[in-house]
């Protein structure tokens, strides 16, 4: 981790966890007592990123190996360092990241079985060492999630990651809270189960003493 004047946070957890929702009603708290805050979303928010994050969701790519997806996100990831995520920190701004190289540990490693060790390096490589102060995972049962996407669907057809099965997604919780209970100095697990009210007021929580 490296000195900067700026602060950055992450929200991360699996699909229908509520990340979204969750970074806007943060980052909109902070706005309020003050500070510039910066809402950033991984992979995405760079002209490469989008692109990334296009390709790697479209049904129509069809199967992927989890190598492929983790280079895939680690290049969208490279490019929001340095095009958004270091120029805002060194600026003094608050960054709320959705997501950040924890999704890829636990959907490509947990979920895809991509090798620990090509995760590690590429993501080393990725965000320079850069690491969050502080992250929360925003931990949900896989029925409730299941319910939250179908309702946002409304109908749509599922992204790639959001159509694979129960067993895959079993992994990537399993994978996330492995990766969030080894630092608990710095990571936090907000159960996500509840509504909406009540998820914001524990993930304000979680970080106010930093704001």
């Amino acid at each position: 981790m490296d000195a900067h004047p700026g602060l950055f946070l992450v929200i991360d957890g699996p699909d229908g966890a509520g990340k979204s929702t969750q970074c806007r009603r943060l980052a909109e708290r902070i706005e309020s007592a003050g500070r510039t805050v910066v809402r950033l979303r991984d992979p995405g928010d760079t002209a490469l990123g989008e692109r990334v994050r296009a390709a790697v969701l479209d049904p129509a790519v069809g199967d992927l190996d989890a190598v492929t997806e983790v280079l895939l996100y680690q290049a969208a990831r490279r490019r929001l360092v340095v095009e958004k995520l270091r120029p805002a920190l060194a600026r003094g701004d608050v960054v709320v990241c959705d997501r950040w190289h924890y999704a890829t540990q636990a959907y490509q490693g947990g979920g895809g079985g991509a090798d620990a060790a090509v995760v590690r390096l590429t993501t080393k490589i990725a965000t320079d060492g850069l690491e969050p102060r502080r992250a929360v995972l925003l931990d949900v049962d896989e029925a409730v999630a299941q319910r939250r996407l179908a309702a946002r669907s409304n109908g749509a057809p599922l992204d790639r990651m959001e159509r694979r099965g129960a067993d895959f997604r079993r992994r990537v919780r399993t994978a996330f809270r492995s990766v969030f209970g080894a630092d608990p100095d710095r990571f936090v697990l907000v159960n996500a189960n509840d509504g909406e009210d009540e998820v914001a007021e524990r993930v304000w929580h979680a970080f106010a003493d930093l704001v």
